[in-house]
């Protein structure tokens, strides 16, 4: 690791280096991905952050697709893991298993145990198995019997989910939604997009080869970078006085406050810290601006507010709270 710079144009000539896997990573998701730049985009975040990322849309929109494809251009280790109702516990985490031979019991490592983790349709399974994450999604480490386990680094869950209204689905339980850095809502293409989809992926037979350009040791390192990028006095406070409005934001001169069940968590301030650093890494910036906080912002409070009864009778969501606070407090 090179020593750290001191002024802001060598933090920008340091990250521009740094970040020159950027652009190839992208080309290669774009390969497969046609469109859905933000997601992309936030995936990216996830991966520099070291965030989890929660996907949600209806079926089709290739969130399963966009998170395998990501993980094969990185050199990591890649896991799915299929949600259903009749899941357990250990077939995410692992179990101790009986060997009769040696008379003693043996560790069985769950999918958990890799350092890119897709949890396919997480609201399809009950939430004493969607809980089986938390420890691992926090804490980077698993506990099966008596053993403690250590996860990989990088580790990231990354979650796709369909949205609460359909048919079988059990809402994910708050203190796991929290720990999501992200909520990404996954949209239909453009008519055009759709048109370039169908050219590429329009017939049985379609084979596209993504090529590795980065390992996962390289986004660690990259990491460091990202903890390394400038930010302002006056940017910490705008992060600050936007996570207050959640919580008391007739103090900020808004009347929502009936609207607001409960606000964001100190949780939410630094992962939209971290989110702002690494959106300011993906463009090739040393420091973090007010439009790489509201860039990111929305993805990082969405799931973070929830809203009250008197909301939901008058259909006012958590977007709609989070938008309306990004346009009143004061950029700087």
């Amino acid at each position: 690791m090179e020593n750290s710079p001191q002024s802001i144009q060598e933090l920008n000539e340091w990250v521009q280096r740094d970040s020159a896997w950027v652009s190839p990573l992208r080309s290669e998701v774009q390969q497969v991905i046609v469109g859905q730049t933000h997601l992309v985009n936030s995936l990216m975040v996830g991966l520099l952050a070291n965030g989890h990322v929660l996907l949600e849309g209806v079926p089709g929109l290739a969130k399963t697709m966009a998170l395998k494809t990501l993980s094969d251009a990185i050199t990591a280790e890649f896991k799915r893991i299929q949600f259903t109702p009749d899941m357990l516990p250990a077939d995410i985490v692992g179990t101790e298993i009986y060997n009769p031979k040696d008379v003693n019991f043996i560790i069985k490592q769950g999918p958990i145990f890799a350092n890119f983790v897709l949890a396919d349709e997480i609201n399809r399974a009950p939430a004493k198995v969607q809980s089986a994450l938390l420890e691992g999604m926090q804490e980077r480490q698993v506990t099966i019997g008596e053993n403690t386990f250590k996860l990989p680094d990088p580790f990231l869950v990354m979650a796709t989910q369909n949205p609460i209204e359909q048919e079988g689905t059990y809402p994910l339980p708050e203190a796991q939604v929290d720990r999501f850095m992200l909520k990404v809502i996954i949209t239909h293409p453009s008519p055009e997009e759709e048109r370039q989809i169908l050219d590429r992926m329009g017939t049985s037979d379609v084979k596209i080869t993504v090529n590795k350009v980065i390992t996962a040791e390289h986004i660690v390192k990259a990491r460091s970078v990202v903890n390394a990028l400038y930010m302002d006095d006056k940017i910490k406070d705008y992060i600050v006085a936007i996570i207050h409005a959640t919580r008391e934001p007739e103090k900020h001169g808004l009347k929502i406050s009936d609207y607001i069940l409960n606000g964001a968590s100190p949780r939410g301030t630094i992962s939209l810290t971290l989110a702002a650093k690494a959106s300011a890494y993906l463009n090739g910036r040393g420091f973090v601006t007010p439009e790489d906080v509201k860039s990111i912002a929305m993805d990082v409070l969405r799931h973070r507010v929830s809203v009250s009864y008197e909301a939901e009778a008058e259909g006012v969501e958590s977007k709609d709270i989070v938008g309306q606070i990004l346009d009143t407090i004061p950029v700087p």
